[in-house]
């Protein structure tokens, strides 16, 4: 909050012999509102005693407060000290330069989404099968509106054509930020020879030891202190990337469009063509790099 309002860590005597005046930010219907309910309170007694709310309106919000909120947040978000250090060492065992790829096929990812993929191994099926449950996939027509959509996780194969139509070094040194389980990698690795993984480069009792939040913890420090981070899949895990990512200025920020990818093939381009096609869908935002920060972030207002 420094540059907002002043902070202390002791209330001055005059303040902290006195009750503080105490303010209901329970929940109610509807959207909180601070500034209606408790800035008055706040202005009159100068000591209030409050729960914050977290439906709170912030339409209303002056564009400093939003900014001060945002980065508030952020520049207070922090691993643990002992998963921080556990993440600082992995991230220097990865070779300088390299891309963060956020890399989603896992069997849940690919049941979830109910989609149909064509010429996988017959170990990837049967991992898809046993995580379907009662999520059958989409077949016929409603399947290719669905894909076309831009609602199926791109394979790695697919992924690694994309970054080829990037013009995307082949020796370009990739850390690989994806879930256990992560199928048909080899789509991946035929091309781009210098991937890194959790499991390479961590000792085998440390990663074993792991459950999946820390292995995500993992994954999303070397996300925001990579040269450049690619997602390929706009979930949870890439919206916090991105919007750290762009509050600490790292602007290498690239989401890859599964829709665009769907709707081109869909139409018969493949090769060449499909390659120059897909360049010319990211290239504006391969060119910026700014990324996908949360709209109502306003982290780039600074006082």
């Amino acid at each position: 909050m420094s540059g907002f309002v002043k902070v202390v860590k002791k209330l001055p005597k005059e303040v902290a012999s006195k009750e503080p005046f105490r303010v209901d930010c329970s929940k109610r219907k509807g959207h909180f509102d601070y500034i209606e309910s408790v800035l008055p309170s706040l202005l009159e007694h100068h000591y209030i005693s409050i729960t914050p709310a977290v439906s709170q309106r912030r339409d209303r919000y002056p564009l400093y407060a939003k900014a001060a909120f945002c980065q508030a947040c952020y520049s207070a978000l922090r691993l643990t000290e002992v998963l921080e250090k556990k993440a600082s060492e992995l991230l220097k065992a990865i070779p300088r330069p390299f891309v963060s790829l956020h890399l989603r096929f896992e069997p849940d990812m690919v049941a979830y989404s109910q989609c149909q993929y064509p010429n996988l191994s017959i170990a990837s099926i049967k991992a898809i099968e046993a995580a379907r449950g009662d999520r059958r996939p989409w077949t016929g027509e409603s399947a290719l509106v669905w894909r076309n959509r831009g609602k199926c996780p791109l394979t790695p194969k697919e992924t690694a054509f994309i970054l080829r139509s990037l013009s995307i070094p082949a020796d370009t040194n990739i850390y690989l930020a994806a879930g256990d389980g992560l199928m048909e990698i080899e789509g991946l690795t035929s091309s781009y020879t210098n991937v890194f993984t959790k499991s390479d480069l961590l000792s085998s009792e440390d990663f074993s030891s792991m459950h999946g939040n820390t292995k995500a913890a993992l994954d999303y420090f070397i996300s925001i202190n990579s040269e450049a981070y690619v997602a390929t899949y706009f979930g949870n895990m890439d919206k916090m990337v991105a919007a750290m990512r762009a509050f600490k200025r790292l602007h290498k920020t690239l989401l890859l469009d599964r829709r665009a990818f769907a709707e081109f093939t869909s139409q018969g381009l493949y090769g060449r063509e499909l390659m120059v096609a897909l360049w010319e869908a990211h290239k504006d935002d391969f060119a910026l790099g700014r990324g996908y920060a949360l709209p109502d972030c306003f982290c780039e207002f600074r006082l």
